[in-house]
Order: C-alpha cells, then structure tokens, then sequence
C-alpha cells in the first residue's frame, strides 16, 4: 500500500481516522493533565505522512486538518496556522535529520526503519514547534510566559509520548534492507 491509488486512499482513511479520535475523544477534558497538558492527537497524521510527499500537498493537508479543527472547535485559525507552520517546517526538520546515506524513496515516518533517536528527535521538533505556535496564538500575547511555557512543554510531552506509542502499536515493525 505504498504508492498509487490505494496509497492515497491509505492515507486519507488514516487522516479521517486520526481528526475522529481527536474530535470524538480526545478533545474533552477528559484527556487534559492538570490543565496543562493536551494531546494533540491528529498531529500523528501529518507527521507520520510519507517522507517524499510534495511540500504543496503537506501544506494543503496541514491547512485542510487545522480548518477542520477550527469548524469544530470555532478557534478562529489558531489550529489551521499551527498546522500550517509546522508542515512548511517540516521538510526542513528532515533534511536537518537526514540519515548519513540519505532516505530512501519508500522510506516513511516509522520509528522500526529511523529508530528510537531519531524518532524523538523528530516528534519533539516538530511537536514543540506545533505546540508554541498554537498556545502563543491562542493566547493571544505573551502575556503569562509560565504557564504559556509549562502548557508547550507538557502538551509536547504528552502528545510525543502518545505519537510513540502509536507508533510501537500500529506501525508495521519491517526493517529497511541497507
């Protein structure tokens, strides 16, 4: 299920997958740590995207989640320019990873084939960046650095964590042939 048709279509039932867990479950306070933490679940589908998809699909498919999020939710842009800014940060994160041999055309986001380092690495970057990005917006100023800072920290933690165990649970464990 790699490419063409059936790739696509993979990846659009994920991406459905992922903003219903979220919007059904996950976004309740139910799933908040001491009002700090929240978890953003829906990241998994963009960060978890294939690593050779075109940098105009991954900013369509940040701003089609993000909006999603913003109807559902009425926050105004905040989730939309979060998502936004974090696939246009995206390739740059992976090109700064870039393992000594390169990536192969096939390879995805998976920590079997990067392994546990590089997986961290990645999911903190990018979710911290996400994360800053949506409470500074949300906020509005810069009014509260402690809390505005705990809420990035936690909620990157929380939401890594949660991305790493899905990534242990569902992905396959193949290991790339080097």
């Amino acid at each position: 299920m790699r490419g063409g048709v059936l790739g696509i279509l993979w990846q659009l039932l994920r991406g459905v997958g992922y903003l219903a867990l979220y919007v059904l479950l996950i976004s309740g306070t139910d799933f908040v740590l001491f009002n700090l933490g929240w978890c953003f679940i829906y990241l998994g589908f963009l960060l978890f995207l294939p690593i050779a998809t075109p940098i105009v699909v991954q900013l369509l498919l940040g701003f089609l989640t993000g909006i999603t999020l913003d109807i559902f939710f009425d926050t105004g842009g905040v989730h939309a320019a979060a998502t936004v800014l974090l696939m246009y940060l995206r390739p740059w994160v992976l090109r700064l990873l870039t393992p000594r041999d390169g990536y192969d055309t096939q390879d995805s986001v998976n920590i079997h084939q990067m392994g546990w380092q590089w997986m961290v690495v990645y999911l903190a970057m990018l979710t911290a960046i996400h994360h800053a990005a949506f409470f500074l917006l949300e906020l509005g100023s810069f009014q509260v650095p402690g809390i505005t800072l705990a809420k990035i920290v936690v909620s990157t933690l929380y939401t890594g964590l949660t991305l790493l165990i899905i990534q242990l649970i569902f992905f396959p464990t193949r290991r790339r042939s080097r």
